[in-house]
């Protein structure tokens, strides 16, 4: 038994800004459909929420030190690692080289099983290789120490006896032929692992008060979890350039779609940092209504079907009741509780700080949401997909709802934490909402309002066409200054305007002379002071690849393919992205993997391919 107490020492970051814990591009996903882990190239799970997505993390060394919590297996002496996802899966296989040898570690979270599990196997591949496995479980994101001791074990992984550690609710166990021992505030080991030697760990999460679940065939659900993402990535139909990026892209969203629940979450991670040592550390594990309506369209256009009709069913759930209460953001199982707090004992990425724990955006006024909603419905109609009584008539009250309330001020698609603004995106989307719920009644015969909501639909349009446009001639942000945004690349991509109207043509150009920081997009001027925030920000990644799309649907296809190339070459070498970039050190920022930005990789794709092809047919 052992009682370990956690770390309390601040990583340091050097003069650069560069954090002392691996940079963010280091780190693959793994996800079970159910949760996500973030392991490094060096072997170290330095992130895993545990049960679900938005549940407290168990190892969270990645907003501290090893003593919040990570399980390590790599090498003890230096080693040059290769990685790779097993094709069209998140299963992930690293190779380690050291002067002594080559080990392989396969690592993956079955999708097969019940519970929750993480499978990691080490095989000797050449040579003699010292491996080092260090487990620091803590739980509370990092704080509570467990009850931890060693219970009678009869899987047929090679050891009579297995760990256990218990906190509350909670209850974690780990498997394996050799199992680490209580040194100090940790469990380690050291062992050689030799050519043709295999040794399997598996750690499983159960709640406390129930009996663990029973050992299960690990090759069995490494085969099965292989074949659900293949199985699944393999429906799609993109096949223009860069199919493997799309398809990787995915991957990635198909593992943050909680398979429980339907709930899509927008990143796997919170509190990475949009500027190293700043402020702007956000919890982004929740279920933004746009960033899923966004990635259901992304689905769609890819070719699947059955995803919006398992979101549809989870809208239907977190948004039940008076259209007034909806919110733009909840948990994966729905939930609307997300009040923002900070986690005091973490010291942050790179000495980030406040670790925010929640999100206050739960509270903010966002017109444009219903706006992604509904054209993500539309489309799935277009597709095929039939309306319920249920889900037409939740439309039907919040499109009347929004008729009312369209011309307030909002905190816009940015979650400003400044003053509210009449944004021009915004409004766009509200026409998005009207002229999509118009469809539904025109094009699919469903029954609705569909005079008022053309009368009001026409009305929002010649707002935007007014208090929308500056005086040069192209969009602005809001109707208190001339200054652009990089959302407003997205008023001819939704339908608003013609991509050669002179006004979108403008917006595109002065998007170029003001966002573009080191050939990427910024999603607004920091400075001036429209977010209510301290500090910079880097270029958002998902505002570049609309800038691909601007480019193609203008008739810039060289430039949309340069700027297309540039953009998939910033992944990492498991074809990751995080929420932003920065250029000039060459690192991500922000969460990760962040399905905005993957996403956006998959419209701006198919986006220039169509605008290839009929480019190319003249």
């Amino acid at each position: 038994m052992s009682h370990d107490d956690p770390s309390r020492g601040r990583p340091d970051a050097d003069r650069s800004g560069a954090p002392s814990q691996p940079p963010i591009e280091d780190y693959a996903v793994l996800s079970d459909m159910r949760t996500a882990a973030l392991v490094s190239s060096a072997g170290s799970i330095d992130w895993l929420c545990l049960p679900r997505f938005d549940s407290e993390a168990c190892f969270a060394a990645l907003l501290g030190s090893p003593g919040n919590g990570r399980w390590l297996l790599g090498t003890v002496e230096p080693a040059r690692t290769t990685r790779s996802y097993e094709a069209g899966t998140l299963a992930l296989v690293a190779e380690h080289e050291t002067d002594a040898g080559v080990v392989r570690v396969e690592d993956f979270m079955p999708t097969s099983e019940d519970a929750t599990h993480v499978v990691r196997r080490i095989s000797g591949l050449r040579g003699r290789v010292l491996v080092r496995h260090e487990w620091v479980l803590r739980f509370g994101y990092g704080e509570h120490r467990p009850w931890i001791h060693r219970v009678p074990d009869h899987s047929d992984l090679g050891c009579d006896e297995m760990l256990v550690a218990t906190s509350g609710p909670s209850s974690v166990l780990l498997r394996g032929p050799r199992l680490p021992r209580p040194h100090g505030t940790t469990h380690t080991d050291e062992f050689e692992v030799r050519e043709g030697e295999t040794l399997t760990f598996v750690m499983s999460w159960w709640p406390s008060h129930e009996e663990p679940p029973p050992p299960f065939d690990v090759a069995r659900a490494r085969a099965a979890t292989l074949a659900h993402y293949r199985g699944w990535t393999r429906h799609a139909h993109y096949h223009g350039e860069h199919a493997d990026a799309v398809r990787t892209s995915l991957a990635v969203l198909r593992g943050l779609t909680d398979r429980d629940t339907g709930g899509i979450v927008a990143a796997a991670t919170m509190g990475l940092p949009e500027q190293f040592g700043g402020a702007r550390n956000w919890d982004y594990r929740y279920c933004w209504l746009r960033d899923a309506s966004l990635t259901l369209t992304a689905f769609l256009e890819c070719g699947y079907r059955k995803e919006p009709r398992t979101w549809r069913r989870w809208l239907l759930r977190a948004v039940a009741g008076d259209p007034a209460s909806m919110q733009i953001m909840y948990g994966v199982d729905g939930r609307r509780d997300l009040t923002e707090r900070e986690l005091g004992h973490l010291p942050g990425y790179a000495d980030s700080r406040p670790v925010l724990l929640g999100n206050a955006a739960v509270d903010q006024q966002q017109l444009d949401v219903l706006g992604e909603v509904m054209n993500a419905l539309e489309l799935a109609r277009s597709r095929g997909l039939t309306e319920s009584a249920d889900s037409w008539a939740l439309q039907v009250a919040l499109v009347d709802h929004l008729c009312e309330n369209w011309d307030r001020r909002d905190q816009g698609l940015w979650e400003i934490r400044g003053p509210a603004r009449r944004f021009t995106h915004s409004r766009a989307m509200v026409w998005v909402a009207l002229d999509r719920a118009v469809r539904g009644v025109e094009q699919h015969g469903l029954d609705g309002p569909a005079d008022r909501w053309r009368q009001v639909r026409d009305r929002v349009r010649d707002d935007v066409l007014t208090r929308g446009v500056a005086d040069a001639g192209h969009f602005r942000q809001h109707d208190e200054t001339d200054e652009v945004d990089a959302s407003l690349l997205l008023l001819a991509p939704v339908g608003l305007v013609a991509a050669d109207d002179p006004r979108y043509v403008a917006t595109v150009a002065k998007v170029e002379r003001d966002l573009l920081r080191d050939g990427l997009v910024l999603r607004y001027r920091t400075s001036s002071g429209v977010d209510g925030l301290t500090g910079d920000e880097n270029p958002f990644l998902a505002c570049s690849f609309w800038l691909v799309s601007a480019y193609a649907l203008t008739g810039r296809i060289d430039d949309a393919r340069h700027l297309m190339g540039h953009l998939v070459s910033l992944r990492n070498d498991v074809g990751l992205l995080s929420e932003e970039y920065d250029p000039r050190a060459g690192r991500f920022v922000g969460n990760t993997p962040q399905a905005f930005s993957h996403l956006a990789l998959i419209d701006a794709a198919t986006t220039l391919a169509t605008a290839s092809e009929a480019a190319a047919a003249g």
